[in-house]
């Protein structure tokens, strides 16, 4: 697959999914569709059913669902129109698609372990001189059975079980036909980990070999395992954007933008089918929590205005919610200028375009 299809495919999916939510969710709760629409721009293809236009438009990094009422200036208080419906119901549309995004991240994520997923095993390739694991005499080709006791059988697996320990670690060799344990005294570094805290590791001097297989998991445990990977990359994502908010993480090496999914599509691409929709599946998650997020222009912002609804029991003034939601554009149009100049950066675009400029 081209780098751009890989890329449009990708983009278009996930943003086609989440309006799919808006639209589903407003069609049940009574509300008359007007337009849906995938891409922004002129219309390269358009048809009616339904009462309902359904249109392409030139420019697919995006789209929308256009409902009857949906502002308040245009309402003219019909049971079908959007502002007519009870808070709840609003908040329903809103949140659909979000939520959707998650659906589908779960979904792909569960698909994935049950078709099987790739994954590089316990055999040590190469040892480095100077550290534990060479002192001891391992050697590259031994396999990894367990680390203090608990069974491994993926790299990520021994990484993580010997990380953990900085006063000794127990592994459990297989060299040919015969297994041993080892005991070893792991050298202490201290590092930086994805949220940018500084901790201290435990390292052997191991890496891996380029022995990969393929482990497919029946579907209630792929299942079991797609919400742990749900949650966990939730979880660091809500972790991240707080230290990114107290200054403790890089936007710069933490964010990327529109460039920077281009060129990691394009690379996953290479890798294979899986890999892509792994990256999808990790990408319509983090859309659906960063809609999540209560700035206005982003879903999570009208939930909030919503909620203030219900409360006080009248709109948010509209001159508020115009206020607010200025700055909440040009919120995410300086965070869009930032990560897009760090992504140019990042992946050395302007090397790219040097030999079109006839320099090198």
């Amino acid at each position: 697959m081209s780098p751009w299809l890989a890329f449009l495919v990708t983009l278009s999916l996930i943003i086609l999914v989440h309006e799919l939510g808006h639209f589903f969710m407003a069609r049940a709760v009574g509300v008359k569709v007007e337009r849906f629409s995938l891409g922004f721009g002129p219309r390269l293809l358009r048809f009616t059913r339904g009462g309902t236009e359904y249109a392409l438009s030139l420019f697919p990094i995006g789209g929308y669902v256009k409902m009857a009422g949906e502002s308040p200036e245009g309402a003219s208080n019909h049971p079908w129109e959007y502002q007519a419906r009870p808070v709840r119901e609003r908040i329903g549309i809103v949140l659909a698609g979000p939520l959707i995004n998650y659906a589908l991240g779960f979904l792909l994520f569960a698909a994935i372990f049950a078709a099987g997923a790739p994954f590089v095993t316990a055999q040590i390739g190469k040892v480095l001189e100077e550290y534990p694991a060479a002192q001891a005499g391992l050697k590259g080709g031994d396999r990894i059975l367990s680390v203090e006791g608990k069974p491994v059988e993926s790299w990520e697996e021994v990484t993580e079980a010997i990380r953990r320990q900085t006063q000794s670690v127990s592994l459990t060799i297989q060299r040919g036909e015969e297994s041993f344990t080892q005991v070893l005294q792991p050298k202490v570094k201290e590092t930086t980990n994805l949220l940018g805290l500084k901790v201290r590791v435990g390292m052997i001097g191991i890496l891996p070999s380029d022995e990969v297989r393929i482990r497919r998991y029946p579907l209630p445990v792929a299942l079991w395992k797609a919400g742990e990977r749900v949650w966990i990359l939730t979880s660091m994502t809500l972790q991240a954007l707080w230290r990114m908010a107290t200054g403790g993480l890089s936007i710069r090496e933490s964010v990327t933008g529109p460039i920077g999914i281009f060129f990691i599509t394009s690379s996953v691409a290479e890798q294979g089918l899986l890999s892509l929709l792994q990256l999808i599946a990790v990408l319509s998650t983090s859309l659906g929590l960063f809609n999540l997020l209560p700035i206005p222009v982003l879903d999570g912002g009208h939930i909030a205005f919503l909620v203030l609804e219900g409360i006080q029991g009248r709109p948010v003034s509209a001159r508020t919610q115009e206020v607010m939601t200025r700055l909440g554009l040009g919120l995410l149009t300086l965070l869009l200028l930032v990560v897009t100049y760090n992504d140019i950066l990042r992946f050395k675009i302007i090397d790219h375009f040097l030999p079109f400029l006839g320099r090198e």
